[in-house]
C-alpha cells in the first residue's frame, strides 16, 4: 500500500493539488485493493459530504489519477491509475463483476485485447468486464 508520501507525489505527479479531502479519497481508495463506488467511499469516509467526495473524484478522473470503471452494478466504480503519465490503453485490465455479492474485481494481470477500429475511429478508453459467479459465491451455493 503507499504511505502518505506517496500519495502526495502520485497526486503532484497528475497535476493534483495534494488537500486535505483529496487526501482522504486518495486512501480511501488505495485501502479498497478493490474498486469502490461513491457510496462505499461516504459510509469510509463520514466527516465528508457526498457532494466534496464526487467533486475529489471527478478531479481524479480529469487528471488520471482514478480509472472510472461501469461494471452493470448502476453505480461507476473508481480504482487507482498508478501510472506515472496519462493512462492509455495498455494501462487498462480485466474486471470481473459477481452477479450475486456484487463485488467488482481487478485482474490486474490480464491486459485486454486491442480491438482494431475502423479508420476514423479512436479509442480512449476500453470498458473490460466479465460477468458471473465469484468462487466465494459459489462456494456458499454448495
Amino acid at each position: 500500500m503507499m504511505n502518505n508520501t506517496d500519495q502526495e507525489s502520485l497526486l503532484v505527479q497528475k497535476g493534483v493539488r495534494p488537500t486535505a479531502n483529496r487526501l482522504l479519497v486518495l486512501r480511501a481508495i488505495a485501502e479498497r485493493h478493490a474498486p469502490v463506488n461513491l457510496l462505499e467511499l461516504e459510509d469510509k469516509l463520514p466527516t465528508m459530504d457526498k457532494s466534496s467526495i464526487f467533486r475529489v473524484l471527478t478531479t481524479f478522473r480529469d487528471h488520471d489519477v482514478v480509472h472510472a470503471i461501469e461494471d452493470g452494478s448502476g453505480s461507476i466504480k473508481y480504482e487507482l491509475c498508478c501510472s506515472t503519465s496519462h493512462h492509455s490503453l495498455e494501462d487498462m485490465h480485466v474486471h470481473f463483476y459477481c452477479e450475486r455479492c456484487q463485488k467488482t474485481v481487478c485482474f490486474e494481470e490480464i491486459g485486454i485485447p486491442m480491438v482494431e477500429l475502423p479508420e476514423g475511429f479512436d479509442a480512449h478508453s476500453i470498458n473490460y468486464m466479465v460477468k458471473g459467479i465469484c468462487p466465494r459465491c459459489q462456494s456458499h451455493t454448495t
